[in-house]
């Protein structure tokens, strides 16, 4: 799908086409510019640059990197998880929003940027995406437009909520580029405007994905700010792995207390849900002498009732969102 740009989308100004310009220049090709050639990156950024390439004709200048997120069954104790979203911007003049994403190959879109008013229809994997791209322009941050990559590293068949991480990285990555160039954006600031602009998150989940540190949780809501506690599985001889099941959403509930049960008796620790609500997932702590044994037999639990076998995902404790240079 395709929009004209309107006109009051336009009027980017002589000061944001310049520092557009200057964000796509020398300075920025020994950074984001070449990952999509740099055999040394991580495959799932050179996947991510190069796909913004492909779909706009254009390099990034800036790539950033968000964990996905969990809840740790303490009310406002949050960590990230060693798996991430990523997203490849670069900015324009002209008021347009170019989105895509290997993951809706079909469903790119080119939309006016209109920081306030109705916004133009958009595919539905697309609507959060701009929603956050419209708070970045009414702060000031792309008001000229932006061309925007965005790519998972997990689906919603893990259980781990994925809009939080995802609306993190498109709001590091377009603030990056209107941001001194040397500066980390202002991640409280964007964390108030993403809380304004979409009520409906975990805000809990996004301080984590902006402000977590590896080996620690981080609790939230304390009254006092955020603070970190060591939490670290590894460390004491743990393993900590979302247990996902399949199948008949309906018989979710009742699978997975089936899956947690056969987890417990053959040595898992503990078990919880990773979002605010019951889901697809639950995370297990367990002995990392017992993982084999908790994996098989699960496995066979459901294999001898003719069940899909639930999906096992190591969980490492991660820090926050990051540049990828």
């Amino acid at each position: 799908m395709t929009a004209t740009t309107g006109a009051g989308a336009a009027g980017a100004g002589a000061g944001a086409a310049a520092r557009a310009e200057a964000a796509t220049g020398a300075g920025a090709a020994v950074g984001a510019q070449d990952i999509a050639r740099r055999a040394t990156a991580d495959p799932l950024f050179r996947l991510v640059a190069y796909a913004l390439e492909a779909a706009h004709d254009r390099p990034p200048a800036a790539v950033w990197s968000a964990p996905y997120a969990f809840h740790l069954g303490s009310p406002g104790l949050v960590a990230a998880a060693g798996w991430p979203v990523a997203a490849a911007a670069a900015p324009r003049t002209d008021g347009l929003v170019r989105l895509s994403s290997l993951g809706h190959p079909a469903d790119s879109c080119d939309l006016p940027l209109t920081p306030s008013g109705p916004a133009p229809d958009a595919p539905a994997w697309a609507v959060r995406p701009y929603a956050v791209l419209r708070a970045l322009a009414r702060a000031g941050y792309g008001r000229g437009g932006t061309d925007l990559h965005l790519q998972g590293s997990l689906t919603a068949a893990a259980g781990l909520a994925t809009a939080e991480p995802a609306d993190c990285a498109v709001a590091l990555a377009v603030a990056d580029v209107h941001t001194p160039a040397g500066q980390d954006p202002d991640r409280e600031r964007l964390a108030r405007l993403l809380a304004r602009a979409l009520p409906d998150g975990d805000e809990a989940l996004r301080r984590a994905v902006l402000f977590a540190r590896p080996g620690e949780a981080l609790l939230t809501g304390s009254g006092s700010g955020l603070r970190h506690v060591p939490f670290d599985p590894a460390a004491s001889g743990a393993r900590l792995v979302l247990l996902a099941v399949r199948g008949d959403p309906g018989d979710r509930a009742a699978e997975l207390a089936r899956a947690v049960a056969c987890a417990r008796r053959a040595g898992a620790l503990s078990a919880w849900p990773p979002g605010q609500g019951p889901g697809r997932s639950v995370l297990v702590l367990l002995p990392e002498a017992r993982l084999a044994a908790v994996r098989a037999a699960v496995a066979e639990e459901f294999r001898d009732r003719g069940r899909p076998v639930p999906r096992f995902l190591n969980i490492a404790v991660a820090g926050a969102a990051r540049r990828e240079e």
